[in-house]
């Protein structure tokens, strides 16, 4: 198997910032990478959350999120779609027509620009990946535009 190294290239050269978090194959250990959020001084002064960009392309991006029990990420919505894939405790996910609850092992998918909130329900570990069709920010927003 080969990689389309000019594809790759144009792919970190539109990493302006932290182009370290895009690669070919870029590997993790969640436990480590865990460990070291509830290590940050995020963490420590009781904010309710702390989370680290594991990888991040013009496309794609994936962020682990470790959140403390009754914490909120309050209503929002991202231009793009995304998985939310719970490594453990248990949440609550509110979508305009559910509630959907979910547990240690659980992936939810969610489709471009729904609305969501997320209430933690015990201490969560959270693994985000979020997807962009291709384009500026300008022309993704025009492309799926609300009449």
């Amino acid at each position: 198997m080969t990689t389309n190294l000019s594809t790759l290239d144009a792919s970190r050269a539109a990493l302006n910032r932290l182009p370290f978090l895009a690669g070919a194959a870029r590997q993790f250990d969640l436990k480590d990478e865990l460990e070291k959020l509830r290590n940050q001084g995020s963490w420590q002064r009781s904010t309710g959350r702390s989370s680290r960009t594991l990888a991040k392309y013009p496309d794609f991006h994936i962020v682990l999120v470790l959140i403390k029990p009754d914490s909120k990420m309050n209503e929002h919505h991202v231009d793009g779609r995304v998985s939310l894939q719970l490594l453990q405790g248990r949440a609550r996910v509110r979508l305009p027509n559910q509630d959907v609850e979910i547990r240690a092992g659980d992936l939810l998918a969610l489709e471009y620009g729904l609305l969501h909130y997320l209430e933690a329900l015990k201490e969560i570990a959270l693994l985000i990946s979020i997807s962009w069709p291709g384009g500026t920010k300008e022309q993704r927003h025009a492309r799926y535009a609300v009449s």
